[in-house]
């Protein structure tokens, strides 16, 4: 199976995160998406989406990270997709949620439009009203993240045990790391993100995130949450 992916991208890791934890061998194709490799005819041809990731296997062909998690899962059997109705459910429900409305207002809404300069507004009053906007609202699915779908008592998003909702969404939350964000006022988080963090393939999955978005920030200014 191929996996055309950047090591970057935070729809990316956590399908390559998965891989790695479960031993799924992938053949990794990495799509350059600081150069554009992503808007070239050659890769419209692979996903006229012109994002990443996409898995091909054997010809099928298959975009978005939720639907590329849950057909790995299914693939090799992971107890991290469970069998069970609501169970299964449980975990859709989460990565739907993370999918639409927190990564949405969090990351293209919040992080983005600081770190990207293709993302940020050229007016100052307007990228400054964005970046409060997307902070405001962040704040909110934060809470809810927190309080809610984590609680004090879970280790994961789902209970006490890892599952794809974990996968998807620790990249996102992750992306705090960049504007040093930690998490200080949502503690369930901070743990989570902790055991998340401690799996044993997290470090080098995100090398590259590390080396190229989070250390060139570091001595940069940015609103948190």
């Amino acid at each position: 199976m191929k996996l055309y992916y950047h090591p970057v991208s935070t729809t990316s890791r956590g399908v390559v995160l998965f891989a790695a934890d479960n031993g799924i061998d992938l053949d990794f194709q990495v799509v350059d998406l600081f150069t554009g490799a992503h808007y070239q005819p050659e890769y419209a041809a692979i996903n006229p989406s012109r994002q990443v990731p996409v898995l091909d296997d054997d010809g099928f062909r298959l975009t978005e990270s939720s639907a590329i998690l849950k057909y790995l899962a299914d693939k090799v059997g992971s107890a991290a997709y469970p069998a069970d109705l609501r169970q299964r459910a449980r975990v859709n429900e989460r990565m739907d949620w993370l999918n639409t409305g927190f990564y949405r207002d969090f990351g293209y809404g919040f992080v983005y439009p600081q770190i990207f300069p293709f993302m940020r507004r050229a007016d100052d009053k307007v990228q400054q009203a964005t970046v409060e906007w997307g902070r405001d609202k962040a704040r909110r699915w934060l809470e809810v993240l927190d309080r809610d779908l984590i609680g004090p008592g879970n280790a994961w998003l789902c209970g006490n045990d890892i599952t794809l909702a974990d996968y998807l969404g620790a990249p996102m939350a992750a992306l705090g790391d960049v504007i040093r964000c930690d998490y200080a006022a949502y503690p369930n988080i901070r743990r989570w993100m902790g055991n998340m963090k401690a799996r044993p393939n997290w470090p080098k999955v995100g090398e590259a995130f590390e080396k190229y978005l989070v250390e060139p920030a570091k001595d940069q200014h940015f609103e948190v949450v």
